[in-house]
C-alpha cells in the first residue's frame, strides 16, 4: 500500500451536547451533559427512560421539507453533520473533481424509526399502504448515498455496519481508500437515530441500559462502581480525510493526522468481550506500529468506555496489556460518552474528533461524571475536570457488538 499521509482537515457534529463541533468540544471539555428524560416518545413503559437526544430539533430548519418527508431521522442527522465537515474543509471552493471525493459513512442501526412507522401502518391499514419510500429511508447505505447527493461527491461511496464500531470501520476503511488511490479526499462518520420504540425496548430487554432514571446526568458512569449501564443516544458526527499533499498543494487548515488504523475481531461471543481483552489490546498495538511509533509515544487515549459492567475493566485490561502496566498508569485516559451517552454507530467519529481537538488544542477532555473508579478500573481517567497536556499521539477506541474493535492512531502535524 502507497504510504501517504492522511490528514483531517474537516469536521461535523450534530449531537445532544451541541449541534456544531465546536459546541460539542465545548460541552465535552466542560463536562456538560446532554442526557435527559425521554422526550422522542412516551418512556414510562421502559426500564430506562433517559437518552441523548438532540435537543430542539426541527428538521425544517436544516434541510428542504420534501428532503425531509423523504428521509429518515438517522439520514437528515447525517446530511447536517456532513454539511458542516466539508464546509469546514473549504472544498466546495476548491475545485475538486467530484469523482475523486467519497463518502462512507457507518450506521449501527439505520432507519429504524421509518422501520416501527411502516409496520404500524401495515398491521393497521395492509401492506399496500406502505410508503413506496419505505425501503430507500429504512437501509443503512442510504446516509451515505444522500450525502453523496446533497455534496456531489461522486467518488467511492458505500456504508459500514459494525454496530457501535461502525464509524470507527468508516473512517479506518476511508484511510485506506485513500492510500489506495481511490480517492483524493472522503467523507467518513456515522449516524444513529435509535431512540424508538424497539431501539429503547431491544436494548432494555438485554438489561445493557442505566436505569439511574432520577438522575440522568450523571447516569452514563465509565469506570465508576455504581455504572448500571450505558445510555443510547443519537446523533451524527463527519470528518473529511485527505491526501496530505493534495490538503498542502490547497492551503487547507490541517487539524490533524490520521495516522493508522487498527482492526481485529474477538470471535468469542455476540455481546461480551473476550477474556483478557486480547482483541482490543491487538487492535491498540496494531495501530502503533502501522503508525511506525512506538507504544511509549502514546500520549492520551479516547476509550470507548460504555459505562457498563463488561466493557469498562476490559478496557482497562486491553489497555494495559497493549501498553504495559507502567507505561497504562502513566497516560490520561478518558471516555466523552459521560455526556454524550452512546451514539452507537456514530461514537467512533465523535471520539476521534474530540481525540484530534484534544492534541490540537492540548486539552483532554474529562470522564465528567466519574465519582468512585471501580477496583477493576484503576488507571488515570481524568476524573471530573479536564486537564491540559501536550499531546502529539493519541488512540480512540471503538469496540462492538460481534466482536469488532477498531482503533485509531491521530498525530499532530
Amino acid at each position: 500500500m502507497v504510504n501517504k499521509r492522511i490528514v483531517l482537515t474537516g469536521m461535523g457534529a450534530f449531537t445532544p451536547i451541541g449541534k456544531t463541533v465546536f459546541e460539542c468540544w465545548d460541552s465535552a471539555v466542560a463536562g456538560r451533559s446532554g442526557i435527559r428524560r425521554i422526550t422522542l416518545l412516551d418512556p414510562s413503559p421502559f426500564s430506562s427512560k433517559i437518552a441523548g437526544e438532540v435537543k430542539d430539533y426541527d428538521p425544517s430548519e436544516y434541510l428542504d421539507r420534501r428532503l425531509v418527508r423523504r428521509t429518515d431521522r438517522f439520514t437528515q442527522l447525517a446530511i447536517i453533520a456532513a454539511r458542516e465537515a466539508y464546509g469546514q474543509s473549504g472544498l466546495a471552493d476548491s475545485g475538486m473533481d467530484p469523482t475523486r471525493l467519497g463518502t462512507i459513512i457507518g450506521s449501527g442501526i439505520g432507519g429504524i424509526e421509518t422501520l416501527e412507522r411502516d409496520h404500524r401502518t401495515a398491521l393497521e391499514r395492509g401492506p399496500d399502504r406502505i410508503s413506496p419510500f419505505f425501503c430507500p429511508m429504512m437501509i443503512s447505505n442510504m446516509a451515505c448515498g444522500r450525502v453523496a447527493i446533497d455534496l456531489n461527491a461522486k467518488g467511492i461511496n458505500y456504508a459500514t455496519v459494525t454496530a457501535c464500531a461502525s464509524s470507527g470501520h468508516a473512517i479506518a476503511t476511508a484511510v485506506d481508500a485513500i492510500r489506495l488511490g481511490h480517492a483524493d479526499a472522503i467523507i467518513a462518520g456515522g449516524t444513529e437515530a435509535p431512540i424508538t420504540m424497539m431501539g429503547l425496548g431491544g436494548f432494555c430487554a438485554m438489561k445493557a441500559l442505566s436505569t439511574r432514571n432520577d438522575d440522568p446526568q450523571t447516569a452514563s458512569r465509565p469506570f465508576d462502581k455504581d455504572r448500571d449501564g450505558f445510555v443510547i443516544a443519537e446523533g451524527a458526527a463527519m470528518v473529511v480525510l485527505e491526501d496530505y499533499e493534495h490538503a498542502r498543494e490547497r492551503g487547507a487548515d490541517i487539524m490533524a493526522e490520521v495516522s493508522a488504523c487498527g482492526m481485529t475481531c474477538d470471535a468469542h461471543h455476540i455481546t461480551a468481550p473476550a477474556e483478557g481483552a486480547e482483541g482490543c489490546a491487538r487492535s491498540m498495538m496494531l495501530a502503533v506500529e502501522r503508525a511506525g511509533r512506538t507504544l511509549e509515544d502514546v500520549d492520551y487515549i479516547n476509550a470507548h468506555g460504555t459505562s457498563t459492567r463488561l466493557n469498562d475493566p476490559s478496557e482497562t485490561e486491553a489497555i494495559k496489556t497493549a501498553l504495559g502496566e507502567t507505561m497504562a498508569y502513566g497516560i490520561p485516559v478518558s471516555s466523552t460518552k459521560s455526556v454524550t451517552g452512546h451514539l452507537l454507530g456514530a461514537a467512533g467519529a465523535m471520539e476521534l474528533i474530540f481525540t484530534a481537538l484534544a492534541i490540537k488544542e492540548g486539552i483532554v477532555p474529562p470522564t465528567a461524571t466519574l465519582q468512585e473508579p471501580d477496583e477493576e478500573c484503576d488507571l488515570d481517567y481524568v476524573q471530573g475536570e479536564a486537564r491540559e497536556a501536550d499531546l502529539q499521539f493519541a488512540l480512540s477506541n471503538s469496540l462492538g457488538f460481534g466482536g469488532h474493535n477498531v482503533t485509531i492512531a491521530v498525530s499532530r502535524v
